[in-house]
């Protein structure tokens, strides 16, 4: 078991015994009440080990486990406002109706089922969305870092500025690719595969000419990208 697991165990234990000292100790009636809350008050707590292991469980990522935070929070506020409720009705045991501590204690668990269902559901969508995104940007990280390389091969003057400013125009245009680019892309990653091997066989002119094809390509995909916003 982790040192992190260790420590909520631990936390939740202690939570256990004192809320089971308080309950106990002080002179309360040990009616239907009595038990119902302090059971509704152990299922509480119960319900963190589910719920922390859902947020920050070990197989998760930092960033799911950040995410997470939300899901923890339902689960606290619940935890707060079921013990605050257990107290509160083992005071009261003598003079309320079992039903209302009953009604009150089964709502409490449906709004902590539906809060960890809904809030669990965002963070799935949210990383169903970053993992998108890292997907459509990879295309153009890779095109930038292929012509970010491309100067520092090249010794003629003039040849090396053609190549420093397209690599700034790949640097500046849109990174997100999307299905109505695809084909420009893809143009554009045959034309960067032949630019590179110009520059490696020193062909100042093929250079020069795959330099202007690369940009025109460059131009025509952020209009397209700019288009279907």
């Amino acid at each position: 078991m982790s040192k992190a697991k260790v420590r909520v165990v631990t936390v939740i234990a202690v939570l256990l015994v004192v809320f089971s000292v308080i309950v106990f100790v002080l002179p309360f009636e040990k009616n239907s009440i009595f038990w119902l809350s302090y059971l509704f008050g152990i299922l509480a707590l119960a319900v963190q080990l589910y719920i922390l292991k859902i947020s920050f469980g070990k197989e998760k990522s930092v960033k799911s486990k950040f995410y997470g935070f939300p899901i923890a929070q339902v689960g606290i506020v619940y935890l707060a406002v079921q013990i605050a409720a257990s107290i509160l009705f083992i005071c009261l045991a003598s003079i309320v109706p079992i039903q209302i501590p009953v009604i009150l204690y089964v709502v409490l668990l449906a709004a902590v089922v539906l809060g960890f269902v809904a809030t669990d559901a965002v963070r799935d969508e949210i990383e169903r969305q970053d993992k998108q995104l890292a997907k459509n940007v990879s295309c153009m990280q890779e095109l930038r870092s292929k012509a970010a390389s491309l100067p520092a091969l090249c010794e003629d003057v003039e040849t090396k500025k053609l190549l420093m400013d397209l690599s700034d125009k790949f640097k500046y245009s849109d990174p997100v690719s999307s299905p109505a680019v695809e084909e420009t892309e893809k143009e554009i990653a045959v034309i960067m595969s032949e630019l590179q091997s110009a520059v490696v066989e020193n062909d100042t002119a093929c250079i020069k000419s795959l330099c202007q094809k690369a940009s025109m390509s460059l131009d025509e995909r952020n209009r397209i990208c700019k288009l279907n916003k």
